[in-house]
């Protein structure tokens, strides 16, 4: 059903769904509320969104701060994104490190994003439709984000496309992360 690869990050895990291909087009499964249990991953979500973005647009880093702060699950659904995720968890093994995924449509990758992490990614193809699932709903007060230069991400471009919010976030060296990492 799906193939599960764990990211060096706890709590990112990246999802390979199989891809049925004919004559037709392709069919793929995204989400199974048990296979998503059986791994530890939530399987109920308040929310699903999309954003459709041209190449070299940068969106991130994102996340939700407590008491609204939620897990996430990505799929690229057209075209191709490099993703990023930052751990911002005091305490992890991993904090203030990142990861690098591919997504696209063509492969059907997903990931799926745990509480008290950063994400954000950059489109690579001339267009990318991204989708997302989240455990809680949007909230203007609790939603932010760090400078997407500030973590030490190697973006494919030093001057992307980004939007007047994603321009004034703190720098990742001024923030005071409230996640903390459970085991």
């Amino acid at each position: 059903m799906f193939e599960i690869k764990e990211s060096h990050i706890p709590g990112v895990k990246e999802i390979f769904p199989v891809v049925r291909a004919d004559s037709r087009g392709a069919f793929v499964k995204t989400f199974h509320v048990d296979f998503f249990a059986e791994h530890g991953m939530a399987s109920h979500f308040a929310e699903q969104y999309y954003s459709v973005s041209k190449q070299g647009v940068l969106r991130g880093m994102h996340f939700q701060l407590p008491p609204q702060d939620h897990e996430k699950l990505v799929t690229c659904i057209d075209g191709e994104i490099m993703d990023a995720v930052a751990d911002l968890r005091v305490g992890s093994p991993t904090y203030g490190q990142s990861a690098i995924f591919k997504l696209s449509g063509k492969n059907a990758s997903q990931l799926y994003i745990s509480k008290g992490l950063a994400h954000g990614f950059y489109v690579t193809s001339s267009t990318a439709t991204v989708l997302y699932n989240v455990t809680t709903v949007f909230s203007a007060q609790h939603d932010t984000g760090l400078l997407w230069n500030s973590l030490g991400i190697e973006w494919p471009d030093n001057n992307p496309i980004l939007s007047d919010k994603d321009k004034t976030l703190i720098p990742f060296s001024e923030f005071k992360s409230p996640f903390i990492y459970k085991k």
